[in-house]
């Protein structure tokens, strides 16, 4: 038989059993009781959040209040203490009363009328008089916290575990000054039940450690294991995903053994596969704490639709996912699969974060336990189905604007190429671990996201995701015999490797691509490899090299028809040309390159030349040209939204203004690159940036130095191989 209690403090209690609900009294006085607040624990790293529900709770807050989180998120914790708080700055004069509504109890959940006889007799009616209907009971309820408004001031209402509107309605006061607190792990609104939601998230690390450390010294104050292994500590912290419930049991277990390294429970909950298990704990009792316990309750009460969707979320690769790309998983429309997100979001079973962008994310704990739910017959289809009609097919997509030319259609999944550089980065994390994913067991996955992920790494400067990627993906090509993804992939890690100034590694990569393309036959992509090498040549300052493969790709780029390819590479050529002392020769070399920019429409490239010109204008003294050439491209640049390139030339720009005797000008321009090479954390551009910046200081400080100046200039190469 199942017994359903409903407790306030005092001798009051109503009891169900079966489908008999019996009340008894221990007293015939019926005495109130209206202090009834159990003992609030120890509150770690709530400050914020506690400040915040104490306002509520104040004169000017609302009338009810629901704390909301995920199970275990210490959600009573934050209830009790600022429920204590606040009656110990006298706001509730008229007393406190408290009931349990047990919502995610395994036996049920304490019915609205329950609770609200449970709290009419901490009020002090008898049983005898209580009135025989809901209604009634709800009328009498309301007058009698009326009164004592009038004879005592206002009282607090905490009515604990809710999970459903209809729980909390009937306990709604109708006098303005008390106040109903409830928490909820859904997030319990109603047309007519508009509280204030106070959200609760996981701890802060720091604070997580501090709950652990903390619960050890309590029990033990010699406890010598968290000043001992300070790191095995934040390991377990981020093992239990700064959960309180996860990080209170962690506490238990290392309490119940005071000779257990922290390191070695470190250790074990490592292991996902056995983590949910390990987080449990059970005293001497019988009684138990688990986190899989905590959430089997909440799943329990998903309809069934929720809970496939849930099940199905763990199989997004990366750490938070759209709702398009839900909506794929599912196989189900947008707006359907909207509102069961909306709908395991109101559990806290899933954030969306930010709130309106239609990205969700689930806490590590909550979905490691999906992920160990049984699996959907169609998993294998739904994983298919994410990887290859959303991230590839759009990412594919977007990738076609970023390598599209000028006058050459760009599919119309996307606006432009800004809104689709805005989906590679809301998605790149997802992106690259698709690709890890894949490495063990999906080859082709790896070849063909990688492919699509290579321009945009490039861009946004991920030259380290790029290597790995890459380097991935040159491994899957040879084991499918893929010779030409092998060259594609092994070119942009040649590039990348290049931008991380890996010049001898690069030079290798980019030579085998060359050979690889040639055995193909391709005579474009060979070209295309030349043209990559020959920069390769140009930054590890083999400017020989550099200039006679540059040539030679030019030169294999105009009897192809490749105008803007041929274009590209004179802007290269040229950087060779400057720096190996030839810079009238460069001049040459990139006003040809810049009236084929103009006669093919290329701003972005017709930038980059700009740029290189100004370079070259200032070692042949010609300054104002060398600033107007400048200013211009960083026009370019802003329109692009180039960040590197536009630092870079700042850099520039400051030289060519200290040269012609417009020192101030020069310093503010240089300032502003430091700053955004610093934004980009690229430090060695930084580096050379600051060493500029000190030298216009110091000329700007000397009349006679003003001319004096040791220029770091830096050229900006053409567009990666596409």
């Amino acid at each position: 038989m199942t017994e359903q209690h409903a407790r306030v403090s005092g001798e009051g209690r109503s009891y169900q059993a079966g489908h008999s609900i019996c009340i008894t009294e221990a007293t015939a006085a019926a005495p109130q009781a209206l202090a009834s607040l159990p003992a609030a624990p120890e509150l770690t790293g709530r400050e914020e959040t506690a400040g915040a529900l104490l306002e509520a709770l104040g004169p000017e807050g609302s009338g009810a209040t629901v704390v909301t989180g995920l199970p275990g998120v210490g959600k009573t914790a934050l209830a009790l203490h600022a429920a204590h708080r606040a009656v110990a700055r006298g706001r509730f004069p008229g007393g406190t009363l408290f009931v349990h509504l047990r919502s995610y109890d395994p036996a049920g959940a304490v019915a609205p009328e329950q609770a609200l006889e449970a709290l009419l007799r901490a009020l002090g009616v008898r049983d005898d008089d209580l009135p025989p209907t809901p209604e009634t009971q709800a009328g009498l309820y309301r007058s009698l916290l009326s009164r004592r408004a009038e004879e005592h001031g206002p009282v607090l209402i905490l009515a604990d575990d809710a999970s459903s509107p209809a729980q909390l309605h009937p306990l709604l006061p109708a006098h303005p000054a008390h106040r109903l607190l409830s928490t909820s792990r859904d997030s319990l609104t109603a047309p007519d039940l508009r509280p204030r939601l106070i959200p609760l998230d996981e701890l802060e690390p720091d604070a997580a450690a501090e709950l652990i450390a903390a619960a050890l010294t309590q029990t033990r104050p010699d406890d010598p294991r968290p000043a001992a292994e300070p790191a095995a500590l934040a390991d377990v912290v981020s093992h239990c995903g700064r959960l309180p419930l996860a990080l209170t049991i962690a506490a238990a277990l290392l309490t119940d053994d005071p000779g257990l390294p922290i390191a070695a429970l470190a250790d074990d909950l490592a292991d996902t596969r056995t983590r949910l298990e390990t987080l449990r704990h059970e005293d001497a009792t019988g009684r138990s704490l688990a986190v899989r316990t905590a959430f089997d309750l909440s799943y329990g009460r998903l309809k069934e639709r929720d809970a496939r969707l849930f099940r199905l979320l763990p199989l997004n690769p990366g750490p938070d996912l759209s709702t398009e790309a839900a909506a794929v998983l599912a196989g189900r429309p947008a707006r359907e699969t909207r509102a069961e997100l909306a709908a395991l979001a109101r559990a806290c079973l899933v954030t969306e974060h930010p709130r309106g962008s239609g990205r969700w994310r689930m806490h590590d704990l909550i979905r490691l336990y999906a992920s160990e739910l049984p699996a959907e017959q169609d998993d294998a289809g739904a994983l298919g189905r994410l990887m290859v009609r959303y991230y590839y097919a759009v990412g594919d997509a977007a990738d076609d604007h970023l390598r599209a030319r000028p006058g050459r259609p760009v599919p119309a999944r996307f606006a432009d190429r800004a809104e689709a550089l805005d989906w590679l980065d809301a998605e790149r994390a997802n992106l690259i671990a698709a690709v890890h994913q894949a490495t063990a067991h999906v080859p082709e996955v790896v070849v063909r996201l990688t492919s699509t992920l290579s321009i945009y790494l490039h861009e946004r400067r991920r030259f380290h995701d790029a290597l790995i990627l890459n380097g991935h993906a040159v491994e899957a090509a040879r084991r499918l015999d893929d010779r030409t993804g092998e060259a594609f992939a092994l070119g942009h890690l040649g590039l990348a490797s290049r931008e991380l100034r890996r010049f001898d590694e690069a030079i290798d990569q980019l030579g085998r691509v060359v050979d690889l393309y040639r055995e193909l036959g391709d005579r474009y992509n060979e070209a295309t490899a030349l043209s990559g090498l020959g920069s390769a040549y140009l930054d590890a300052d083999r400017l020989d090299d550099a200039v006679s493969t540059l040539t030679g790709a030019a030169d294999f780029f105009r009897e192809l028809g490749d105008r803007p390819a041929e274009t590209d590479t004179l802007t290269n050529l040229a950087s060779a040309l400057q720096q190996a002392g030839r810079p009238e020769e460069a001049i040459t070399t990139l006003t040809e390159a810049l009236a084929l920019y103009d006669e093919i429409g290329d701003r972005q490239g017709k930038g980059a030349a700009l740029n290189n010109l100004g370079i070259a204008l200032r070692e042949v003294h010609r300054y104002e040209e060398s600033i107007a050439a400048h200013t211009q491209d960083l026009a370019i640049c802003r329109e692009f939204g180039d960040r590197h390139g536009e630092a870079k030339t700042l850099n520039n720009l400051a030289s060519a203004l200290q040269r012609a005797g417009r020192v101030e000008e020069s310093v503010a321009a240089i300032r502003q690159a430091v700053e955004i090479f610093e934004e980009m954390d690229d430090e060695h551009h930084a580096n050379l940036a600051r060493r500029n910046l000190e030298t216009v200081t110091h000329a700007a400080r000397s009349a006679a130095g003003r001319r004096r100046w040791w220029p770091f200039g830096t050229v900006r190469k053409a567009r990666p191989a596409r």
